[in-house]
This record gives C-alpha cells, structure tokens and sequence, in this order.
C-alpha cells in the first residue's frame, strides 16, 4: 500500500495515473464512444488514478471523465482537477474552435483566472457538477505562474484550498505547474500535500532537483510527475528529431542527450519509454506518475512499461555516464 501523499492528508496515490487532458480534444477531436473507449482501456489496464482540469477541452474532459467514473465504485478510484480558471460564458466564440490552446472543442466558454477563495470555491463546486462526482480527492492550483500575480495566486490559493479540505470538500491540496519557482514556493510552504511537477522532473532533464525535491522532502509534500516523456521525445525507442520538445522542435543538444539515453536503454533490452516512466519513481517524495494519450493501445502500454523490472545497472549506467544524476 502507497504511503499517504503527506502528513497532512491521508489520501494514498497509485503509482500510475492517467492524464486525461486527450479526451478533452488535445491535438484531435475524439467522439464521445472514442473517449469511453480510452477511460475503458486505462481502467481494465488497472489505472485507478485519473487527472482532469476545467482547462481540458472547456470543461469536455471533466464531463466525458464523469460520465465513465458514475458507473464504477466510488471507493475503487482517485480523482484529481484543477483550480485557478473558471469556465465564463462567450458567445462571440459559438462557432470557433478553441485551437489556440490545442483543443478541438468549440469556443463557447472562455476562461477567466479566479484565484480568490470565492473564484476556488465556485471552480470546485462546478467541477462536481461537470462530474457528477460527490467529492475530488485531489485538488491543484492549475500553473498560478501563468496567471497575473503568481505568487499572491499562489498563497491565496493554498488558504482557500485548506478551507476547502478542512470542510470535507477535498481531500488534499496541491499545485500543478512547469514553473520550479512557483513549485518550490509551494513545497516550502508547508500547506499543500501535492506538487504535480510538469516536464521538469524527468529521465532527460531534472531541474526540480534543485529546490522543489528539497522543500518537498522538507515538508513532506508529495509529488506526481507528468509530461515524463517530455512532449513525446521519450515515447519510442529512438528519439524522433521531429518530435514535439516543449512548444516547439527539439534542439540539438536535448535530441543528443536523449539519444544517448536511448542507447544505454537499448543496451539493457529496457524500451526507453519503460525507463522515463519509472526514473521519477525512485526519487524519494514522488507519489505517482500521471500519462496521457488519446489510443487505447498507447494507455494498455503504458501499464505495461510501468510493471517491466528495471535492472539496476541500466540506472547506474546512466549515472555513470553523466545522463542522471548520481
């Protein structure tokens, strides 16, 4: 059984989540029968841990997310959203496509930065009816460092988010972000139980080892990782020049670095996407390690490279070799 996420909550994480931002249209439209599809595949695979956001398709990811979890257990799965954007009506959008945040979904809602307690309340409130859940396990302030006063963002939102656990309305706090100052700012706080740390906690590049794994190991603030294949540089076994890096093109020097990791992987008989899903397993405070993806057939993979036993020399290698730290 996983150790509880911190002193401060007694909710336990399983050590694979599934991201579901993809249902929410993320790069490509999916029918409602395809979304199910993909909820399906993840829960047969044993993934019992599912992670949305009102940002994920305006709100599409939270309902299609809902209408799966009503018809199972309530007691047999973890769900975590977001706060910090609320969902605003914008009629002027009726017949746009919201393609400039990379979802397929019609512009028929905005979205409008609420950090206040009134704004976290009411982006709670709406997020169970989306659902239809009666409670969420696990709430994030969604990237305060994008937001107009990142860390006033921040501090308010730990208060209002403990007002909330404290109610019974959540079971833990966290926040979610890219940003390792904002994260670290967060970890040393002490108020919150979770940092989802995005992209900056992984097998090719680890600058949340700096401050944000101290703080967390200070406080006892666990962490999820995602974005563990780094927009996808990770996700096959030979790192694809074309592959998506952050918001563009990978440069040269990254693409160099994570085929030298590929090599060592393939040295061992170990897929490199087995290795970058594991790595940030073995660092003392993470939790769990949330994936998304849109096939089914990608999400069965995913549980599968996730039980695959690692030898120990294929991470000493990479020590060794100056690709991981020591």
């Amino acid at each position: 059984m996983a150790e509880p996420l911190s002193p401060r909550s007694d909710l336990r994480l399983p050590a694979l989540g599934y991201g579901a931002a993809n249902i929410g249209n993320l790069f490509r439209a999916l029918t409602d029968d395809e979304a199910h599809e993909v909820l399906d595949a993840a829960w047969n695979a044993g993934v019992r841990y599912f992670d949305t956001a009102p940002h994920y398709g305006l709100g599409w990811s939270e309902r299609r997310l809902g209408d799966f979890l009503r018809t199972k257990p309530r007691d047999e799965f973890v769900v975590s959203t977001k706060v910090g954007r609320l969902l605003v009506p914008n009629p002027e959008g009726a017949d746009e496509l919201d393609l400039d945040n990379d979802f397929h979904v019609p512009a028929v809602v905005k979205r409008a930065w609420a950090y206040t307690a009134d704004g976290i309340r009411r982006s709670i409130d709406e997020s169970l009816e989306r659902m239809g859940l009666d409670r969420i396990d696990l709430a994030y302030m969604h990237d305060p460092d994008r937001s107009p006063s990142p860390e006033a963002s921040l501090d308010e939102g730990t208060i209002a988010l403990d007002a909330l656990k404290r109610e019974g309305v959540i079971r833990a706090a966290g926040v979610g972000s890219m940003d390792t100052a904002i994260l670290a700012r967060g970890a040393a706080s002490g108020g919150l139980d979770a940092l989802m740390v995005a992209g900056r906690l992984t097998l090719l590049e680890q600058p949340a080892l700096d401050e944000v794994v101290p703080a967390a190991e200070r406080t006892g603030t666990g962490i999820v990782t995602a974005s563990v294949f780094n927009s996808g540089l990770l996700a096959r076994d030979r790192p694809d020049a074309n592959a998506r890096y952050e918001y563009g093109q990978a440069p040269s020097e990254v693409l160099d670095k994570a085929v030298r990791i590929a090599d060592v992987c393939r040295a061992h008989g170990v897929p490199l996407p087995a290795a970058a899903l594991q790595y940030t397993r073995r660092i003392g405070p993470v939790a769990s390690v949330v994936a998304g993806s849109s096939r089914p057939q990608q999400i069965r993979q995913n549980a599968e490279w996730m039980r695959l036993e690692i030898p120990e020399a294929l991470w000493a290698e990479l020590a060794a070799s100056g690709l991981i730290p020591r």
